[in-house]
Parts: structure tokens; sequence; C-alpha cells
């Protein structure tokens, strides 16, 4: 019985929290973007209380005038939907253990993306160019409040989606990613997602992002630390 227990124990460390809480490192100061490099026309701003918000700033009342540059559906679309990331300057991230907190709107969309080597690149084209985006080349961890999108937050887009009441909408949340050469595990709010080997095919490293992901879309995150596993 104390064995059973003892495994449980370590089990539920290994899961819900970091190797150790000493090696955790603040991967955002919570004062400015040193670190960091915005990746399209996003604006991340750092406020008062350390919170980091991404938004956009387009002017909708020149976009959307009669002949404007938003004359027609199709330039409409293919602006909206271009994204905007912000990723850290490191493109080195292995195996490690990673902690945000996230707030997004009502009908808001968001992610993580880790061992994207592209940083983004096609992503925030115009339009995108959906075959190339962080979570076709590295992954992508979805953040998704009420968007019209079939994954829900949590996922491992493509691979695993998470159960849809995992999300506490409209307020904070906790994700925790565990990124391992064999597998990638996401704990939302302390609980285990969704997990994935992943394809075998693409990097094991590479920087960490987050996304904004559309022209109405607004995002904010908080406490966002790092362990790195065997350093």
């Amino acid at each position: 019985m104390k064995t059973a227990c003892l495994l449980a124990l370590i089990g539920a460390v290994w899961f819900h929290g970091p190797v150790s809480a000493a090696d955790a490192k603040p991967l955002f100061n919570g004062k400015n973007l040193d670190g960091w490099e915005v990746i399209g026309d996003g604006q991340w701003t750092v406020m008062a209380d350390g919170t980091l918000v991404g938004q956009r700033v387009g002017d909708l009342r020149k976009l959307l005038v009669p002949g404007g540059p938003m004359a027609t559906p199709k330039d409409f679309t293919s602006w909206v939907n271009a994204q905007s990331w912000l990723y850290t300057k490191r493109n080195d991230f292995g195996e490690f253990d990673l902690h945000v907190e996230f707030w997004t709107k009502t009908s808001g969309n968001s992610g993580v993306s880790i061992r994207d080597t592209s940083r983004a690149k096609w992503a925030v084209t115009v339009p995108p160019d959906y075959t190339k985006t962080p979570s076709k080349i590295g992954y992508e961890i979805q953040i998704n409040n009420r968007f019209p999108d079939p994954h829900p937050t949590g996922s491992i887009y493509g691979f695993m989606d998470a159960p849809k009441d995992a999300l506490r909408e409209d307020d904070w949340n906790a994700m925790d990613i565990k990124s391992r050469n064999d597998k990638i595990t996401i704990l939302l709010n302390g609980k285990v997602v969704a997990e994935h080997a992943g394809d075998p095919a693409r990097s094991k490293t590479g920087p960490i992002g987050l996304q904004l992901h559309d022209q109405f879309s607004i995002i904010q995150f908080r406490n966002i630390k790092v362990t790195e596993i065997g350093k």
C-alpha cells in the first residue's frame, strides 16, 4: 500500500509540477520585451502589473470605407486572418516544462508554439500560408475562447484535441506544456488534456512563440516560466 501511494505521488509531481520549483525561470520579465521578437504587425505591450497584452491597431474606420483597401470580401479575408506572433530570440529550447497563464476575450483565438523553426514566417503574410504555419512546422497548443474553430483550448493542433469543457471561458487559465523528445503533454488548469508523441520528422528544438491570431483577437499572458530539463 505504501509503495502504491509513493508511486502515485511521484506521478502527480511529474505531471502537475516542474522538476523543481527552484529550476523554473521567468521567460518573460514582466517589464519589457527583452529576449523576445515581434513577428508581424501585432502590438505587444507590457501593462503596469506585468501582464503582456497582444492586440492589433488597424483603424477600421479607414480600412472599410467604400473603395478603400478592403474593397472586396477577398481583400478583407486576407487582411483579417493575417497573424502576429511574439517569439523568444532563443531558438534552442528542447526538453522543458513551460508554464503560462492566459486570458482572451469572447471569440478570441491564440496559441503557444514550440519547435517552430520558421518563426511564423508564413503565418504573418497576407493572406497566411496555412500549409506552413507554426502548427505545420512545429507544434501549436491551441487557445480558443468560443472562436469558430474545431480545436478546443489545450489541443495539440492537428494531433490531439483537448476536451471542450477544460477551459474556464472568459477568465484566466493556466497552461503547462511538457516538451520531451518522445512526447508532448498539455495540462490545463492542472489536468492533463492532451498528449502525443508528435511527428518524428519535425525538429526536437526551436523557439517558443505566443500567437495573436487575427485582427479581432486580443490576448493576455502572465507568469510565463520555463524549466529546462537537464540544465
